[in-house]
């Protein structure tokens, strides 16, 4: 285990150095300045703001100079809000998606597989037609539409949650489940295949064949190997849906850090966007590896070698 904790890890630094890179290489060609501004400014001025922020030199040079910094925890400053490090924006944003994406995620788990199980224990009816129909419905409506239909809906249509907002249960609830309802569709997917594949097994034939009740056989025997297929997806799931809110926290305005890398991104602040594209390359490679971990423990015959 300590042997495969530690080869991952390696492997990670890598990985996040070259996400950061090209990410930090994206912002900078693109159109615009982090320094445009209504006024424009003199020459001398922009090369000592240049100067200020390390973006002085040529692109590799600049690239080189942020990496060394990554390694040391330095993300530099915000060069949209001046003043505060991107560390402080962070450490500020970061919480409140990760408590939207978490209660998402347990939404998305929750709902998908007992409605996956439901599906597979009656394959071939009528139930599972419509519960397979409804999971690609799910499947196939984006967040940046189904965020503000339910905005019109549910908050200027129905008055039943304030339009947006942070900080009450009621402001919460809208978007948790707008930015888990794709996500059901396909746990449940993920369950009833996994599930209709374990109940063909020949084990869950001879339990069958001793008067074991279906119910039983669902729970008891098949349920915990067919969600491996599902445990290996939870960790792009969880990553899937932190980086989804980015669309969720833009239309409910929470202040996260789905709403900071977007307004980063429009003013190209480079520090900013590149220190969320960390964060979220850290997340999706901590979510992989609590994944396998998981796949390990609930199949015997898989070790982390």
């Amino acid at each position: 285990m300590l042997t495969f904790l530690s080869r991952r890890f390696i492997s990670f630094i890598p990985v996040v150095l070259a996400v950061v890179a090209l990410c930090f290489l994206l912002v900078r060609i693109a159109p615009g300045s982090p320094f445009s501004s209504e006024r424009a400014l003199d020459p001398v001025t922009r090369q000592n703001l240049e100067a200020k922020y390390g973006l002085s030199g040529s692109l590799p040079s600049q690239i080189f100079r942020y990496s060394a910094n990554v390694l040391r925890g330095e993300l530099g400053e915000s060069l949209k809000f001046r003043g505060r490090t991107v560390t402080e924006i962070i450490g500020q944003s970061l919480p409140r998606s990760l408590l939207l994406g978490s209660i998402s995620f347990a939404l998305a788990l929750g709902l998908g597989i007992p409605l996956g199980a439901w599906a597979a224990a009656r394959h071939g009816k009528l139930a599972d037609t419509w519960l397979n129909s409804l999971a690609l419905l799910t499947l196939s409506i984006p967040t940046f539409v189904l965020a503000p239909m339910s905005v019109l809906l549910f908050a200027f249509g129905l008055h039943w949650f304030p339009p947006a907002g942070w900080g009450t249960l009621a402001q919460l609830f809208l978007p948790s489940v707008c930015l888990a309802v794709p996500f059901v569709g396909a746990c449940a997917r993920l369950t009833r295949s996994g599930l209709l594949q374990t109940l063909q097994s020949d084990y869950i034939r001879t339990a069958r064949s001793k008067g074991v009740t279906e119910s039983k056989l669902v729970l008891l025997h098949a349920l915990r190997p067919a969600l491996l297929p599902l445990v290996a997806y939870a960790g792009p799931l969880a990553a899937n849906i932190l980086t989804g809110s980015l669309v969720v926290e833009e239309v409910f305005a929470i202040p996260g850090m789905g709403q900071f890398f977007v307004n980063g991104v429009i003013n190209r602040d480079v520090f900013l966007v590149s220190g969320v594209v960390l964060v979220y390359c850290l997340l999706l490679l901590l979510f992989n590896l609590v994944a396998d971990w998981l796949t390990a423990l609930l199949d015997p015959r898989i070790r982390l070698a």
